[in-house]
């Protein structure tokens, strides 16, 4: 099936186009499933109201065989910024290494920082144990681990490097709380493991209590993520709105979908300052392209998303209120369809047709929504600028590789220093292995070794080379150098024992 199907002048796409004032968008068909459920939710979508002119792109498999390894065609760019909305529907990407993420690609490149993903059941229409589920997900989408910067250093060693910013950690906490209070949510939630990673995690959870303090209406708390997410996944009704950095909020926002009842229904919007993109969260399943089965909503949902992010409320209301009763009266996909409870099976487009005729009707037993008023009313939030800090060099790690038994190691290490520094410890993967270190700690090929200025004496840049230099004469064998500071006296490193 092609990837951007055509729309002839009798389709509402087309007929949207044409209208003056309509809010242009950029639209991806995508592959596998993606061309039937972007179909079916553009035909919802302008048959509740919305006043749309969708500007399609091409994009993913088709544009990765092509030899684009980033799976978007140059050309596409210039319709996202024209827009600066981006309705997409799933992509595949193509097995092997050397295509990038499309997703990454996108968000990071047009400064899309935070990631929304409400999470809510629809019980007892949709199986799930969690009656009382209605919480939202923000992830902050551009930093942590996901920058991709990975690196082989020995034999037996790969790292992979966590890059957290201030401006991302204020900008996210920002967004969840002004989401919180748009919204009329009663408390925010951060996660994070900053009782390990003090400086990364340690500077969003730092930054969060700081933006709470601004927001003293709204209830807010902290949870380490592995007890947090165990809650998460034992009692989500005590959580409402959940802030956490990008790979936390990954995993848990598809742990939460699937909790609420399926990752099908789940949307996903992508807001950043200059654009904002919605998609489903779910992938373009090709086993099922072709078959008019799949089921729409989380791609519909994020539509509605969309239609709120646009300033068209009354059009996002009338047809997530539309898509209510539709689940409400048993009309179910394949996928969420459970003898009993269900009432009639019905294909994508017999599922886009079911919504259609009960626009303007409301959901008698699930809670109906209400967005006049409400939603992205609020500007995106951006980071404040600060003032640099005094930033001192005091020492250097070194990172080596060698398979010689750590004291020999030192010995070898303490003969490159020529200046007001000492080597102050070794440690093995983050456990210190000299001076005094067990000798049942299991050890690699790959040694951290941390110089530090004498009390009270500089250290400089000319030290680091000349201490370099003096190592190269001695035959270390050394991989990557990290520079040790302070930041208006505080270090800007982490401490080891004794240290």
């Amino acid at each position: 099936m092609n990837d951007t199907p055509s729309i002839d002048s009798s389709s509402p796409s087309a007929a949207a186009s044409a209208r003056p004032g309509a809010v242009p968008i950029t639209v991806a068909y995508g592959d596998g499933i993606g061309p039937e459920i972007m179909e079916a939710s553009l035909r919802v979508l302008l048959a509740g109201g919305a006043d749309i002119a969708p500007e399609t792109i091409s994009i993913g498999e088709q544009v990765y065989l092509a030899g684009n390894t980033a799976g978007i065609e140059p050309s596409a760019w210039d319709s996202l910024r024209r827009t600066r909305v981006f309705y997409k529907a799933p992509i595949t990407t193509p097995q092997g290494g050397g295509f990038k993420s499309l997703n990454v690609t996108v968000r990071k490149s047009l400064g899309l920082y935070s990631n929304i993903r409400p999470c809510r059941s629809y019980a007892p229409y949709v199986a799930t144990r969690h009656s009382g589920m209605d919480l939202v997900i923000i992830r902050e989408n551009e930093e942590d681990l996901y920058a991709g910067i990975e690196h082989r250093q020995t034999d037996d060693v790969y790292q992979c490097l966590k890059l957290i910013s201030r401006p991302g950690c204020e900008k996210i906490n920002r967004y969840a709380f002004a989401y919180a209070r748009a919204y009329g949510r009663k408390k925010v939630t951060c996660f994070t493991k900053d009782n390990i990673m003090k400086l990364t995690d340690g500077l969003f959870h730092k930054v969060f209590r700081e933006v709470a303090e601004e927001y003293p209406e709204i209830e807010n708390e902290h949870w380490i993520i592995d007890i947090g997410a165990a809650k998460l996944a034992d009692t989500p009704e005590a959580f409402d709105v959940l802030v956490m950095p990008n790979l936390y909020g990954d995993v848990l926002s598809d742990v939460a979908a699937q909790i609420a009842g399926s990752v099908g229904l789940a949307p996903s919007a992508n807001i950043g300052e200059h654009c904002a993109m919605f998609e489903a969260i779910h992938g373009s399943a090709p086993r099922r392209a072709g078959q008019n089965v799949a089921n729409p909503s989380g791609l519909l949902l994020a539509g509605v998303m969309m239609l709120v992010h646009i300033g068209q409320p009354e059009a996002a209301e009338r047809v997530h209120n539309a898509w209510l009763k539709t689940i409400e009266d048993g009309i179910h996909t394949y996928d969420i369809f459970k003898p009993g409870i269900s009432k009639v099976q019905v294909s994508t487009s017999g599922f886009a047709d079911a919504i259609i005729e009960r626009l303007g009707q409301k959901p008698a037993k699930l809670d109906p929504v209400t967005y006049s008023g409400s939603g992205e009313a609020f500007p995106v939030p951006t980071a404040s600028p600060r003032k640099p800090a005094k930033k001192v060099l005091v020492g250097i790690d070194v990172f080596v590789q060698s398979t010689t038994p750590v004291d020999d190691l030192a010995v070898k290490m303490k003969s490159g220093i020529s200046g007001a520094y000492d080597l102050a410890m070794i440690t093995n993967r983050g456990v210190k292995v000299w001076p005094q270190g067990l000798p049942e700690t299991f050890c690699t090929d790959h040694w951290r070794c941390r110089y530090l200025a004498r009390p009270d004496q500089p250290f400089t840049l000319e030290d680091t080379l000349t201490l370099l230099q003096g190592l190269n004469r001695a035959g270390v064998d050394f991989v990557k150098t990290e520079l040790l500071f302070t930041f208006d006296g505080e270090p800007g490193y982490s401490l080891g024992q004794g240290q």
